[in-house]
């Protein structure tokens, strides 16, 4: 019992000195302000963060501006010399499409964008390919492919584009609701992502007719799917392609794009530098009409958030501002290799307002 009361004497002035120190030392990094407020640091990071993005953002598009030019003048050698690698490489005209010539009764269709077994050509499968290549031996005059970039709202580039001999679209974008004045109705060619029928049309698994619907300001244009670059992507075109069939009088044609022209056309662009998984379907669509065309007009294509011109926000497409999946294609570097394009004069790429086709 002594020894307990003589420690505790002893712990208490201990206990006593800790705390007055340790009182002290608060006071102190009170009044020099050096107590951590981890509110008031994040947004002291925040605008650095975006201010850095802005600034890559601004070195990306004035980079891109660089190569661009308004007067555009077509160079006739450059664009016979790169349609004629382009050709030589990937064979379009003959190999876009999957056809029953390219695709006989019996053979293989080995996917492009995954490592799975390959798909036997059944009678039942052969039956619905394309008889022959849809794009026949002629080369179309004037070729627009139209982006859905947000730089085309308010472009009033409709009529340009409706003037176009062949119109290429991508994804089933919508032409009514007044967006005929920027981006026209026309279309020749208009590409469908699977995952488009799985969003609004729940993979045709259900009510088909509103899908049917939905094609109509199409017309009879060619509806081409990527059947079979995935395995997922098998079953829902075939059902858009029997319910076409079923359903689709006057209604645009599905045909089937071929993993095996997808193979080639990322070879070929991996040797002019473009280092990404796989191709976007805008830059797809834009090689298939480098072959199959004398004059090749891209709209709709600007990959960035500010207006070129005036430096305003703009939408990522004309119709909305949902974000693009950015995981397989890389839209700035993929716009980089086009400008190049447009700058030796293989093809033109439009910004901005268009102006009226006629007085």
């Amino acid at each position: 019992m002594h020894v307990m009361r003589t420690l505790m004497l002893w712990l208490l002035p201990v206990i006593f000195l800790c705390s007055f120190c340790s009182v002290a030392f608060w006071i102190f990094l009170s009044n020099n302000n050096v107590i951590p407020h981890p509110s008031s640091r994040i947004p002291q990071k925040r605008p650095e963060t975006q201010s850095c993005k802005g600034c890559k953002d601004s070195v990306l598009i004035a980079k891109a501006l660089e190569n661009y030019s308004d007067k555009w003048k077509k160079h006739e050698a450059n664009l016979k010399r790169f349609r004629s690698l382009l050709s030589s490489k990937c064979h379009a005209v003959s190999k876009a499409v999957v056809t029953q010539n390219n695709t006989p009764l019996g053979s293989n269709v080995i996917y492009d964008g995954e490592r799975r077994k390959p798909l036997h050509v059944t009678q039942a499968l052969f039956n619905i390919l394309a008889k022959e290549q849809p794009f026949g031996n002629a080369t179309w005059e004037s070729c627009a492919v139209v982006g859905n970039g947000g730089i085309l709202a308010n472009s009033s580039c409709g009529e340009e584009i409706n003037s176009a001999q062949f119109v290429i679209r991508c994804n089933l974008p919508p032409l009514d609701k007044g967006y005929e004045k920027d981006v026209g109705n026309k279309t020749n060619l208009v590409t469908a992502n699977p995952s488009i029928l799985h969003e609004k049309y729940s993979g045709l698994m259900e009510r088909r007719r509103p899908f049917v619907e939905s094609l109509r300001p199409y017309g009879q244009a060619l509806l081409l799917l990527p059947a079979f670059s995935y395995g997922h992507n098998t079953p829902v075109s075939l059902r858009a392609f029997y319910t076409l069939e079923d359903f689709g009088s006057n209604s645009p044609l599905p045909v089937f794009l071929n993993p095996e022209y997808l193979r080639r056309l990322s070879k070929f662009w991996r040797e002019q530098g473009l280092n990404s998984v796989r191709p976007s379907t805008g830059l797809i669509v834009a090689s298939l009409a480098l072959e199959i065309c004398s004059n090749v007009h891209l709209y709709g294509f600007w990959p960035f958030s500010k207006h070129p011109y005036d430096s305003q926000p703009i939408t990522n497409h004309y119709y909305d501002d949902r974000e693009s999946k950015k995981n397989a294609h890389s839209m700035p570097t993929e716009f980089e290799h086009l400008l190049k394009l447009h700058k030796q004069g293989v093809i033109r790429i439009h910004l901005g307002e268009c102006q009226p086709t006629h007085s």
